[in-house]
């Protein structure tokens, strides 16, 4: 898995990609452009683009950031409440802040998803049986447990539907100026990359870490604000994209290792590749309607993370 082959690839599948919708839209008419034809361009094909390969690579490197922090292997956003919890903070902003702007959304999202996630990570420090498919189980139940907690006040203030929005990942609603607010990834990305030789320390244990100079506890604070920044802008652009951040990790450490900073570039590329794949899937399987993200993405994920499972012992450990 040579990173200028998948480079090539996804720049390949991003070109294509472009070309893909009910609107025809031809190589040859790159040339002689319409002025229907550059509004779709530049409108809808261009920004779906840009959203699909930040939302990729950044659901990515987060799930990677947060299993390199657990030392397991099946934690991700979706296996640690972290996108339930910012779906709970969607709903609070919905209900507190009825005119509020898409950035104080995010914002209130970013503080309960932080808040899931720390009460996640306090939950494993009380586990004392810590096997590697139990720890997962545990996230997936106290997501549930704050997935009922939305559903009960989305149903009490009949926002049930507003909510379904948020839970369902679909790009096909995706137009300028609707994604811009992926781009906040961009620098938390660029944080992670900077931090990313600490987190692989911190991913050592807080003992040996501790020994070693490093303050453990800020360093697993930055990276979880980091998921939690990240996971907040993803959510209220997209919706939920399961399984990304738990398989792209996985697949891309078995070729270069659990070091996070040689690993990042490498889970970015495979990330943002994946998704463009499942959504190219979903726009061609019953053309001319469109099958949403999060159903190709689960199909895809689910036997994915099956294989894993099933694989577990080769390198989880």
């Amino acid at each position: 898995m040579k990173i200028r082959y998948t480079f090539a690839t996804l720049i390949l599948l991003s070109f294509m990609s472009l070309f893909i919708g009910v609107s025809e839209l031809a190589v040859t008419d790159l040339f002689h452009l319409s002025a229907e034809q550059l509004e779709i361009l530049t409108v809808s094909r261009l920004p779906r683009l840009v959203s699909i390969l930040i939302a990729g690579a950044s659901i990515s490197i987060c799930g990677l950031i947060m299993q390199q922090l657990t030392r397991n292997k099946f934690v991700s956003p979706t296996t640690a409440g972290t996108f339930d919890s910012a779906r709970l903070g969607v709903l609070i902003s919905l209900l507190l802040f009825t005119s509020a702007s898409p950035l104080v959304k995010m914002g209130v999202a970013f503080v309960f998803a932080l808040m899931g996630t720390f009460l996640f990570m306090q939950i494993l420090d009380r586990i004392k049986f810590k096997d590697t498919i139990f720890i997962p189980l545990v996230g997936l139940m106290f997501g549930n447990i704050i997935s009922s907690i939305t559903t009960f006040f989305a149903l009490k203030h009949d926002l049930v539907q507003n909510m379904s929005a948020w839970l369902h990942g679909d790009f096909s609603m995706i137009m300028e100026g609707r994604f811009e607010m992926l781009y906040l990834s961009v620098p938390l990305l660029l944080l992670a990359f900077f931090y990313a030789d600490l987190f692989t320390l911190a991913g050592m244990g807080e003992d040996f870490a501790r020994n070693l100079g490093l303050k453990y506890k800020q360093v697993v604070n930055i990276g979880l604000a980091i998921v939690a920044m990240i996971t907040a802008s993803v959510v209220l652009t997209v919706g939920m994209i399961p399984f990304l951040g738990l398989i792209v990790p996985n697949i891309v450490t078995m070729y270069y290792g659990d070091h996070l900073k040689k690993s990042l570039i490498q889970t970015a590329i495979f990330g943002a590749g994946f998704v463009l794949i499942c959504d190219i899937i979903g726009r061609v399987a019953i053309y001319p309607y469109e099958i949403s993200i999060s159903l190709t993405m689960g199909v895809a994920g689910s036997a994915i993370f099956i294989y894993l499972l099933m694989r577990r012992r080769s390198y989880v450990f």
